[in-house]
């Protein structure tokens, strides 16, 4: 009788007060880096790096939205981010973090090598570079867009398409780029530019009515200078950015994941959420609870 009563009891709670109670436990249970370093396995780059008192991450300082310097001189972008996080997740100090400046040709070597903890360089996942790495959960799916002048009358892709042959795009010169192209607009005319600034200067000066460049890219440039830039509202051809890490350890890939998962979709999205806006210029919905969605 007494056990039916204590489970009413238990019951009454409610899945509110599941949830706090939950909270309460977490808050009283979590464990100290030096209490995380003495689980972690002997071998593991987790236990290297809780030792050390800081996150060392391989990644660029050239391209934005991803990894740039802002006009204070600091690193900053979207990658740089995602390494506070696991810097946060860490050592509760975001600043905790050292980077180290590569080249893109750098970024599997100085993963293997161990030069580097991990790289967050807008590294796109693929089956052959998983053969050599491994990669942490997606947390960006990049794609190809379509960049077009907020004073033009083709400014939408609806408007592009329906120009047909007169419909003219510019894009970096590559070996896929009219296939590219004419997988959404079948009768454009391609344009096939040298370097990424001509290809938006081909926009620019009105000798393309679209510029097919990162779907990342499109939104930084909109979200600083609306005036001059608008987002088609097409993109296509998906591909997945995650970090790297060195193959063989586990506990190392399986921090990192979760650190990336609770940012992204968890209780502690603040910092992802904050960085997605400066940078895409996007406001992310609340994250629904229930059936999980990751």
């Amino acid at each position: 009788m007494d056990q039916d009563l204590e489970r009413r009891d238990f019951l009454k709670l409610g899945s509110v007060g599941l949830a706090m109670a939950g909270a309460a436990a977490l808050a009283t249970t979590a464990l100290k880096p030096e209490q995380a370093y003495a689980q972690a396995a002997s071998t593991s780059l987790l236990r290297t790096v809780l030792e050390r008192g800081k996150l060392i991450v391989g990644t660029g300082s050239t391209n934005a939205p991803w990894h740039f310097e802002n006009d204070k001189g600091e690193l900053v972008g979207m990658d740089i981010t995602m390494a506070k996080i696991l810097a946060k997740g860490l050592f509760d100090d975001e600043t905790k973090v050292e980077f180290v400046d590569e080249a893109p040709d750098q970024r599997i070597p100085n993963i293997t090598t161990g030069k580097v903890d991990i790289v967050i360089q807008f590294m796109t996942i693929s089956a052959a570079r998983a053969q050599l790495i491994n990669f942490s959960r997606p947390y960006y799916v990049e794609g190809i867009a379509l960049l077009t002048r907020p004073d033009a009358p083709n400014k939408t892709f609806d408007a592009l398409l329906k120009g047909g042959k007169d419909t003219k795009v510019s894009i970096l010169q590559n070996v896929d780029g009219e296939k590219n192209v004419h997988a959404v607009l079948p009768e454009a005319q391609v344009l096939q530019v040298d370097t990424q600034a001509n290809v938006i200067q081909a926009l620019e000066s009105k000798r393309a009515d679209a510029a097919a460049v990162d779907l990342s890219t499109v939104r930084w440039m909109v979200a600083r200078t609306p005036d001059r830039y608008a987002d088609s509202g097409k993109s296509w051809q998906n591909q997945l950015y995650g970090a790297g890490v060195k193959q063989g350890d586990l506990d190392w890939l399986t921090f990192v994941n979760t650190c990336f998962s609770v940012a992204m979709h968890g209780n502690d999205s603040a910092i992802y959420d904050q960085a997605f806006k400066e940078y895409f210029g996007i406001d992310l919905a609340a994250r629904a609870t229930g059936f999980p969605s990751i």
